[in-house]
């Protein structure tokens, strides 16, 4: 943060996983610190896979650590850890992860704690069409009862140094396919987001033709993606994005992490 300080940002994004070592307080004080010297700036921080196991730590509720965390400077939690709801992926691929059931949990008690929250599903490995249909109608269902939910983003699986690089990796076709379904079932979400990073700056673009309002930010620094064999830029200027935004016919907002309108760029 120190080393980007001088662009100033309306957003910090933190997920680091589950570190065996750190204590509770060092997730807590990451938070004061930052809010302290940046009180002006979000903090999206911890997937709900973090937020199970930063409770764990000091053996309190999901309820009590969101508290705890919120009071510290957390604003929202990003919708990471969600993968696709089935049991038999998890078992399969993600069986380190908390079961779903937890996560929704997890992303229902932060918002009854008045913290918003994204949702993803991580889709192009192993999962089914009703599997992932399944994912958006428990989703949906959550959204009509607690209704914190921001945005939902679908996430395009990289198989490049994982144990399924076999695979190819998804067509263009097949990610605005799962962009435009989004949108049309979760008709309770407000938004529909394109993760450039994901699926490239062109796709992102054609993508605001199927349901998408949202292509991200411009990121300072992307790791996850990039280390699965993503050949997106870690980075894009303002003015870049805005010129795709705009040559696609649509008018480019800047927002905050809550969907706040800062500006509005003809």
């Amino acid at each position: 943060v120190l080393e980007y300080a001088k662009e100033g940002y309306d957003e910090f994004h933190i997920v680091g996983g589950c570190h065996p070592d750190f204590p509770f307080e060092y997730y807590v004080d990451m938070l004061r610190e930052l809010k302290s010297q940046y009180p002006k700036t979000r903090i999206q921080a911890y997937t709900a896979v973090e937020i199970d196991h930063i409770a764990k730590l000091k053996n309190q509720s999901i309820a009590d650590t969101l508290t705890d965390l919120k009071s510290a400077g957390l604003d929202s939690l990003p919708g990471g850890g969600a993968e696709v709801f089935s049991d038999r992926i998890r078992e399969e691929l993600f069986e380190k992860k908390i079961p779903a059931d937890r996560w929704l949990e997890i992303h229902a008690t932060a918002h009854k704690n008045n913290i918003p929250t994204n949702a993803t599903m991580l889709y192009g490995h192993i999962e089914t069409s009703e599997e992932k249909v399944d994912h958006l109608i428990r989703l949906r269902d959550q959204q009509d009862i607690t209704g914190g939910f921001l945005a939902f983003i679908p996430l395009a699986f990289h198989p490049e140094n994982t144990e399924l690089d076999n695979l190819s990796g998804t067509s263009g076709y097949e990610d605005l396919k799962e962009l435009a379904i989004s949108r049309l079932m979760l008709d309770n979400f407000p938004h529909i987001k394109a993760f450039w990073i994901m699926i490239g700056e062109k796709l992102s673009q054609v993508s605001l033709w199927f349901g998408v309002d949202d292509v991200d930010g411009t990121v300072e620094e992307e790791k996850i993606t990039h280390m699965a064999g993503a050949k997106t830029p870690k980075k894009l200027a303002e003015e870049h994005l805005r010129n795709l935004i705009k040559k696609a016919g649509f008018k480019p907002t800047r927002r905050d992490t809550l969907y706040n309108i800062i500006d509005v760029n003809d």
